[in-house]
């Protein structure tokens, strides 16, 4: 479809219930989202659940299919997961860590990815090093080719940080990790459906996302990335019938695709859901997504900037459709609570999920604005009319 505003709005029932302002979190989903979800729980409910997933092979494959061309990839290097936390885990844990490789990622990373290099650094004996950002927030690239020797196994990045607008240069780093013949891992959990991907373009060998931010899909379920060049170097750090054959007693056979990294248990209505939401972004089209987000984006900071006493944690010129902001004097978190009191979702966005940047940037609790294409400029007005009223 071309860009048709109305006929976007118009597929999305929740706006005319809220203004949705917490895509980072989850989205509103199309009706066609929820009515695929409804058939398959409706076809269960009539038929059984290993009948209906009998009946559904061909659409359930065709979400790989979709997928892949969302992020330029193929089918057979794409996995489909409960989450995208499982699927970053996968990929993550899959790894051969030996005592004295390195991990290098980047100030904004999140937290539940951190967690695992520092229970990585505990098991395993490896370092957790972080790339410097300079003052606009931008990856300094000199001080990590400095930073490389052959030690370094992993280069870790999120995208899009949970707590900002920021967009790091994950193709730059990619550039750097292709010519190291580093591992590269990406957390694009922020990004896909809110911009175009492109796993060449970035020149990651693993990538994760979820379904439920921007690409509007529903909750429980995301995908993994893996480059066919290197599946077979990777041991899933769990296993079941979906993921190998038992051959004898006393042998098994990992399958040679990306679904090696899946389980043989899934939420086959969510599936087909996540399928029909990629299926919707493509038709609308990645980079007009992209431009009416950055334009949205662009007339609410604009829009913030005018107030007295808002401040907006944006450092970097590179920005997406996430803002996050403190007002002086008030608490975020009773913000978020009166907000969503008037019909206007925002969320809370806490220091503790990007320490290290909190840390450097000195950040409190902040309300986080993260806006999508199906969002509009009238919705906009009225949150900075109910939030100057507040505060």
């Amino acid at each position: 479809m071309s860009f048709d505003k109305e006929k976007i709005y118009g597929d999305t029932p929740g706006k005319q219930k809220v203004i949705h302002f917490n895509n980072a979190g989850a989205s509103l989903v199309t009706q066609t989202v929820l009515d695929t979800q409804k058939d398959y729980l409706d076809l269960e409910a009539d038929i059984g659940g290993y009948e209906a997933l009998a009946m559904s092979q061909d659409k359930l494959e065709n979400v790989y299919k979709s997928v892949a061309k969302m992020i330029n990839a193929t089918p057979e290097e794409i996995a489909i997961v409960e989450n995208a936390t499982v699927g970053w885990a996968m990929g993550f844990y899959a790894i051969d860590f030996k005592p004295g490789d390195r991990i290098l990622t980047v100030e904004a990373e999140y937290v539940s990815n951190f967690i695992a290099y520092l229970h990585m650094e505990k098991e395993k004996g490896v370092s957790v090093e972080v790339i410097p950002s300079d003052e606009n927030g931008n990856l300094d690239l000199k001080l990590l080719e400095y930073m490389i020797d052959e030690n370094v196994k992993l280069i870790s990045a999120t995208h899009v940080p949970t707590n900002s607008g920021l967009v790091n240069m994950v193709s730059d780093l990619g550039k750097i990790a292709k010519k190291h013949d580093i591992l590269f891992l990406v957390d694009a959990c922020q990004s896909v459906g809110q911009m175009p991907i492109d796993v060449e373009a970035i020149g990651c060998d693993m990538l994760s996302a979820t379904s439920r931010k921007y690409l509007r899909g529903p909750r429980g379920v995301g995908f993994l990335y893996v480059k066919k060049s290197i599946i077979e170097e990777l041991h899933p750090p769990i296993v079941d019938l979906r993921s190998a054959k038992w051959l004898s007693p006393t042998v098994y056979e990992l399958r040679n695709d990306a679904k090696r990294f899946e389980n043989w248990e899934n939420n086959c209505a969510a599936i087909l859901g996540f399928g029909a939401a990629v299926d919707y972004a493509l038709e609308v089209g990645l980079e007009n997504i992209k431009e009416r987000n950055d334009e949205l984006a662009g007339y609410l900071r604009d829009k913030l900037n005018s107030i007295s006493g808002v401040n907006i944690h944006a450092i970097s010129d590179h920005q997406c459709a996430i803002t996050t902001f403190h007002v002086d004097g008030h608490d975020a978190v009773d913000i978020v609570n009166k907000l969503r009191e008037n019909g206007i979702n925002t969320s809370l966005s806490e220091p503790s999920s990007t320490l290290l940047d909190a840390r450097k940037n000195k950040l409190p609790n902040m309300v986080r604005a993260s806006i999508h294409y199906y969002n509009d400029e009238t919705e906009i007005d009225r949150f900075i009319e109910t939030l100057t009223k507040m505060i």
